[in-house]
């Protein structure tokens, strides 16, 4: 029988899927190599150090991510469940969720740019156009729903044995509508004012 040829990309998705079920501490060499059958000596050939290939891990867990919370958006809902499928993936995937919530994000200086970084540009005309409120308004709208929903997503993985979806959806929803309110109300403000 032909000996298997290991490749980068079978490093990279065993590590991945260790972090996935086991968590991020778990994906060491020798684990990688009992997954994939192999001695370690592939495994070390790929990766010169074990930062690289968490970046590599990282990277699909981003991937993911994104996979995962766009098969779940309803279009007529798209700003609710798209916070709704960040929960989920909290319940459903807590390690791919740590990874997501704790990876290193670079040339982030400021708010704005973690929500460039973060979400998609179309999200803010939509929520705009939906709620009849500006661009600007929809902005920061999304950005404390953004930032809500990271954290509640936080703590709906790490809690045993789990808080309810729908204790969880709850508080979703009355963060949005709080939100909502304010960005409302300073608006009316400025329309005094004006």
């Amino acid at each position: 029988m032909p000996k298997q040829r290991i490749t980068k990309e079978m490093v990279v998705d065993a590590a991945f899927e260790i972090a996935r079920s086991e968590g991020m501490e778990q994906v060491l060499v020798k684990n990688i190599a009992r997954r994939l059958g192999c001695s370690v000596q592939p495994i070390y050939s790929y990766c010169k150090n074990m930062e690289g290939l968490r970046e590599d891990v990282t990277a699909k867990a981003m991937e993911f991510v994104r996979d995962y919370t766009t098969s779940r958006i309803d279009p007529a809902d798209l700003f609710a469940s798209t916070g709704r499928a960040y929960v989920q993936l909290a319940k459903e995937e807590p390690n791919v969720f740590r990874l997501f919530i704790l990876h290193q994000r670079t040339g982030i200086s400021s708010m704005k740019d973690l929500y460039e970084k973060e979400t998609d540009p179309k999200a803010a005309v939509f929520i705009a156009e939906q709620l009849g409120i500006s661009r600007e308004e929809a902005v920061q709208l999304h950005l404390h729903m953004l930032i809500y929903t990271m954290g509640i997503g936080t703590v709906f993985c790490t809690t045993t044995p789990g808080i309810s979806m729908e204790e969880i959806f709850g508080q979703q929803e009355k963060a949005y509508r709080i939100f909502r309110e304010a960005a409302l109300k300073d608006r009316k403000q400025e329309d005094i004012r004006a």
